[in-house]
């Protein structure tokens, strides 16, 4: 218990009136808050009102505590820390709350001065300068009876002044270091001591102004802690940089498009400057000034997600591309923030320009189309470039939805459609990026074209794809992980209209086969090849569909060339000459040379006959067995007789015809066996190496590796190319000799069949001795033709006869089929 109460003596008489602050001055007038009999104190709160005692420095503590100055005789004041329990000072109610003295709040801290906005409001200027002289000394005495830990707060200016009286901060009670702690205990004054019921959680006003700050603090703290830890990634998602691989023809029409993504990147000066800004009239007219975000967006995005809706809607043109480039498609407040900070950074990083072509080429207008010019070719059919105001107005509408925008999809969309298209055009007016008098010229609603038909894989495009595809990834320095990301526009060598006649040619033939009545028609398979003397690959027909089968049957590697071989054996024999008998000098042969003709003549060697692994010596073997007698090597050509052609493989040499055979291009890995059987055929070239080896007796001698394509750009870069360089494979005047008897074979020899539909064209028929091939290889004009059919199983990989293929007779030859597609593809492209 306290020995003494403030305002009475020891004794419970009422003390004499305290000079300058008579019951009765302003602001203690008689009533509530008077002094009572003596020992009494009145009332619970019986002290005056709360507000009626002390100026904002006094040391009142709520529920009416004594005026400063009348706290009774010194040295009856509690000590520090006694704040007192339940009744210690008057019973529980007499004074404020239970626990009166030193309860949570009521009276500040320790040291008396208070700090809890429940405190008394402000006496008035008189009583207040009645009692300051007193106070000060009537405190300090209590603090020094108290054993000194009452200090009198130093006297310092303005905010600090305020802080130490009010909050006592820095505090009165501690020194050095401890004095910038914070009491725990008198922190906040809440729930409120100075009210009852509800209202002890109503906060104050400055409670009230001190949330707001400090949670407008912690948002600044927050917001610039996440802008300084924020990084811009460093690479793009891996979808924002796929891109088609676009393959042309030759005219530079589009073929077909590869690739997971329908984009193509194009250099931002190649977007007409009104179509950007119909753009950005549609999406972000102030992106040129704006800091790269939209606050106005982001508090409607806040409102979305707590209100249960999503986050999309409002976001700039930097932020559009900032989660279209690094960030994901989820719409939430987290990935809404990630995009916030990095368009703020982005925005200071980055120029406008580079932000906008950025957008431009990976955001999505429909149609399976990314990017700007993709989007011109699936709606207009031309290059980004080529656009008006009025057809890239129409393409800045489909960036707010391109299902919802799409005129084809239908009526209302079409109606959608030219109402956006309208508005843009406004909103350029208005912004004054578009003049009046422009405006006026548009006023018909620009329709783009129908759907066009997806270019895929299927048909023979597939076939084109691949072979353009594996030359461009060997010839322009291109890796395979390179050319999948996209990017890449292929300008290959295949003609459309070539390509179109060859495929009608094979089909047409394709047709009369009967795979489900006729046992020799089952597995069979066709494939053709053109190429022009210069090695540019024109046409190829690769199997039925490239969807359904994938391996190209006009690149085989598995397909003996046959007797369609023999040319380049006699060229070998002309340009190299001969030696019959060992350590004799080599001797030449002419077109007029002749051979014996007859079937099952022995076949010598420098040494001697030629014996066979089967312990007999080999002969010649002619189609039918048939007698010849003696004819000269051109007229073997000619008329397709094989003996004379293997006895000069044998005196040329087989090592010299595989020399001469790889000159005029055969690959080295298709070569067969060095047996008299070589000079017959048993390499394996593809139809496109043997029609290009053709090239060179239709070109003096010289010749050039097929290539398909003339060259490779991305994103509007080119890419080098190599390409490659003719070579003089024979002399022209061995050249001008094959030439003569190969046109003598169409003229009246083994290739008439086709002389009526190409009666000035050169060529040669080709069959195997176990009639597992068929081939027909010629030229007209500067283009040579190579066309094969062969019977494959699938499941062994063998081949199997042709015998009474397309039901012909079993002594049809085995090139029919060929020769039949050969005439009719040259008659079809005759001009």
């Amino acid at each position: 218990m306290v020995s003494g109460q403030p305002g009475h003596t020891a004794g419970g008489e009422p003390p004499e009136p305290v000079p300058g602050r008579a019951a009765g001055a302003a602001g203690r007038g008689p009533g509530p808050g008077s002094y009572g009999p003596p020992g009494d104190f009145g009332p619970p709160g019986g002290y005056g009102a709360p507000g009626n005692f002390g100026p904002p420095s006094g040391y009142d503590p709520p529920s009416g505590y004594d005026p400063p100055g009348g706290h009774g005789p010194r040295g009856d004041y509690d000590a520090p820390g006694g704040s007192g329990s339940s009744g210690a000072y008057g019973t529980p109610g007499d004074y404020g709350t239970p626990g009166g003295y030193g309860g949570p709040g009521n009276f500040g801290p320790p040291s008396g001065y208070d700090t809890s906005d429940a405190f008394a409001a402000p006496a008035t200027p008189a009583a207040e300068s009645a009692g300051t002289a007193e106070d000060a000394a009537t405190t300090e005495a209590a603090g020094a009876a108290a054993g000194g830990s009452r200090r009198r707060p130093r006297e310092v200016p303005g905010w600090q002044q305020w802080s130490a009286r009010r909050l006592n901060y820095p505090r009165a009670d501690r020194a050095g270091w401890r004095r910038w702690v914070p009491d725990w205990r008198h922190r906040i004054d809440y729930p409120r001591s100075g009210r009852s019921g509800a209202l002890r959680w109503l906060p104050s006003w400055r409670q009230w102004l001190l949330l707001a700050g400090g949670s407008f603090g912690l948002l600044v703290v927050t917001a610039g802690t996440m802008y300084a830890t924020t990084d811009i990634p460093s690479d793009l998602n891996a979808f924002a940089t796929q891109q088609n691989n676009v393959f042309y023809w030759a005219d530079g029409s589009e073929m077909a498009r590869t690739g997971l993504v329908n984009r193509q990147d194009v250099p931002l000066e190649q977007v007409p400057t009104q179509v950007q800004w119909a753009v950005l009239a549609a999406e972000n007219e102030t992106f040129y000034s704006d800091p790269g975000i939209s606050f106005q967006g982001i508090a409607r995005a806040v409102y979305r997600m707590g209100s249960g809706g999503d986050t999309q809607g409002g976001s700039t043109i930097t932020q559009q591309y900032v989660k279209n480039a690094y960030l994901n498609q989820r719409q939430d407040f987290s990935r809404k923030l990630d995009e916030m900070f990095i368009a703020l950074k982005l925005d200071q990083q980055v120029s406008k320009q580079e932000i906008l072509s950025g957008y431009l080429n990976i955001s999505w207008f429909g149609r399976g189309s990314y990017g700007i010019e993709r989007a011109a070719q699936a709606y207009y059919g031309k290059d980004v470039s080529e656009l008006n105001v009025s057809e890239g107005a129409f393409l800045a509408s489909l960036l707010k939805g391109a299902s919802l925008y799409d005129p084809a999809s239908g009526p209302e969309n079409h109606a959608r459609a030219v109402e956006r298209w309208s508005w843009i055009l406004d909103r350029m007016v208005k912004i004054g990026k578009l003049s009046a008098s422009e405006r006026a010229e548009y006023t018909e609603f620009p329709e783009p074209q129908a759907v066009p038909p997806l270019v895929g894989l299927n048909g023979q495009t597939g076939y084109l794809v691949d072979l353009a595809k594996s030359y461009a990834q060997s010839h322009a320095d291109i890796s395979p992980a390179q050319f999948d990301l996209g990017g890449y526009q292929i300008y290959t060598t295949f003609e459309k209209p070539r390509e179109d006649a060859l495929t009608e040619a094979v089909q047409a033939e394709e047709k009369k086969l009967d795979s489900g009545h006729r046992p020799a028609d089952q597995n069979v398979h066709l494939g053709a090849a053109s190429v022009a003397t210069d090695g540019r690959i024109l046409a190829v027909y690769g199997g039925p569909d490239y969807l359904k089968q994938g391996f190209n049957n006009a690149n085989t590697v598995n397909v003996p060339a046959g007797s369609a071989f023999t040319p380049l054996v006699y060229a070998a024999g002309l340009g190299q000459g001969v030696q019959r008998q060992r350590d004799a000098p080599r001797t030449p042969v002419l077109p007029t040379t002749t051979y014996n003709g007859d079937n099952g003549i022995e076949l010598q060697t420098p040494e001697g006959p030629y014996w066979g692994r089967d312990g007999k010596k080999a002969k010649t073997t002619n189609d039918g067995g048939r007698n010849w007698g003696s004819v000269s090597l051109r007229t073997a050509i000619e008329q397709s007789v094989n003996g004379p052609v293997q006895q000069l493989g044998m005196d040329v040499g087989l090592g010299n015809v595989r020399k001469t055979a790889i000159d005029l291009g055969l690959l080295p890995e298709s070569m067969g066996d060095l047996t008299p059987a070589y000079a017959l055929g048993n390499s394996t070239p593809s139809a496109i190496r043997l029609a290009d080896a053709y090239t060179a007796f239709d070109a003096r001698g010289k010749r050039t590796d097929p290539y398909s394509v003339t060259s490779v750009s991305r994103n509007g870069v080119d890419i080098p190319v190599e390409k490659p360089k003719a070579a003089q494979a024979v002399s022209s005047e061995v050249a001008s000799q094959v030439d003569a008897a190969l046109r003598g074979a169409v003229k009246d020899g083994a290739a008439k069949d086709v002389r009526q539909a190409a009666p000035d064209s050169a060529g040669k028929p080709g069959t195997t001795q176990d009639h597992r091939a068929g081939w027909y290889v010629g030229y007209r004009g500067d283009v040579a033709t190579a066309v094969t059919v062969f019977r494959l199983d699938l499941k062994t990989l063998e081949l199997l006869p042709l015998t009474g293929i397309g039901g012909a007779a079993q002594t049809a030859p085995d090139s029919a089929i060929p020769a039949g597609i050969w005439a009719a593809y040259a008659k079809a492209t005759a001009h």
